[in-house]
Parts: structure tokens; sequence; C-alpha cells
């Protein structure tokens, strides 16, 4: 017999969580193994069909999972598409504002090759996590990801996310994530006044 319900605590980076059935209820344990199919990531608030099992100690668990295709349900599997459409285009006219300044000659060419160096290097580390977490394999850290974000390669990690659909469901990493946007944001804005010029144009130089 199959149930029905909703995944009300997942935890993508260790591939499990638990559903809790339509009606109330306990919820069941799920792991990422249950499902039938594996083309798409798991996300909280996904609905879900699911058999009834126990494991060897006679916990109840799920298996042979699949996805209820809902409007609701695709929206919530990506992460929040739907609510997030305009993400990507942040880091298109975060570039787009670099050049402009590069242009303007208030800022450096060099940095706008080491944010796009950098937003390359996020999209990587993003990409091979992925593989890593599908693949049952060593994970990156994410204080790397999130170092990287810091460092200039939030754009890149930004469309990662989205692309990817990786890392965008889980919201103790989105808090950090948008901390190290608005801290290097912060940084590249002071770069933009005087005294903030001036000490960028002693470090590249140092660099140099």
């Amino acid at each position: 017999m199959r149930y029905q319900g909703k995944i009300t605590s997942w935890k993508d980076d260790q591939g499990f969580g638990f559903i809790t059935p339509n009606g109330g209820g306990e919820p069941i344990f799920l792991h990422i193994k249950a499902f039938a199919r594996r083309g798409r990531r798991p996300a909280e608030d996904v609905i879900v069909t699911y058999e009834h099992a126990t494991d060897a100690k006679g916990r109840a668990r799920a298996e042979r999972v699949a996805f209820v295709e809902s409007t609701s349900s695709r929206v919530a599997a990506s992460g929040g598409k739907s609510s997030g459409r305009g993400l990507p285009m942040l880091a298109v006219l975060f570039f787009a504002f670099l050049g402009a300044g590069a242009l303007a000659g208030k800022l450096p060419l060099v940095v706008v090759g080491l944010y796009a160096g950098a937003s390359l290097l996020a999209f990587m580390y993003y990409a091979s996590d992925k593989a890593a977490a599908q693949g049952g394999h060593w994970r990156t850290l994410e204080n790397t990801l999130h170092m990287i974000a810091l460092f200039g390669g939030w754009p890149g990690a930004l469309v990662a996310q989205r692309v990817l659909r990786h890392k965008s469901s889980k919201a103790s990493f989105q808090t950090t994530f948008w901390a190290t946007v608005l801290i290097n944001c912060g940084v590249l804005g002071w770069s933009l006044t005087a005294k903030g010029a001036g000490v960028l144009r002693s470090v590249l130089a140092g660099v140099a």
C-alpha cells in the first residue's frame, strides 16, 4: 500500500530526512537510497508517495519513494525556483556593474578578473560537491564554499545553486552564504571610496 506525505526535514549533505504523513502522525525516516528514481534531489516541503517499511530494529522507514509531480512540489524541489527567479540575474548585473566601474576608471580591470576567476572556481567546487553527494564520495567542506564566496566567488556560487540545484534549500547554508555576499559587497563598496581606492591600489601594487 502506498502512502502520501511531505518531506518536512531533509539534510542534503547527509542524504536523509523525515516524511510527515498526510493527516499527521509520527515522522517516517527517509534515506536517499529509498527513492525509486534519483533524477533529482529531495528537498523540504516536497510531496512524495512511499511504501511503509521497518528496519531491523522495528523502526518505521519509507521505501520505494516517488515524487508527486505538482506545481508546488516542483517549485520546492528546485529550492524555491519561482520565488528566486531573479537570482542568477543578480550575478549578471553584478558583473555589468564591475565592467562599468572598470570602464569608468573606478575599479582596476584586475578586480573584474579576480571576481571572474573566483566565480568559475566556485562553480567548479559546487559541481564537484554535488557529484560527490550523488555518488556517496568525500564532500567539500561548507566552510570552503563560503570562503570562496567571501573572496569574490559568490556570483558563480549563486549561478551554481540555481543551475545545479545544489545547496539552495538548506537554510543554515543560505544564511551564511548571504552573509558572505553582504560582507564582500561591503568591502567592494568601501574600495570605491577615496580611502578604499588608495588601499586597493597599494595592495595590488604589492601583489604585482
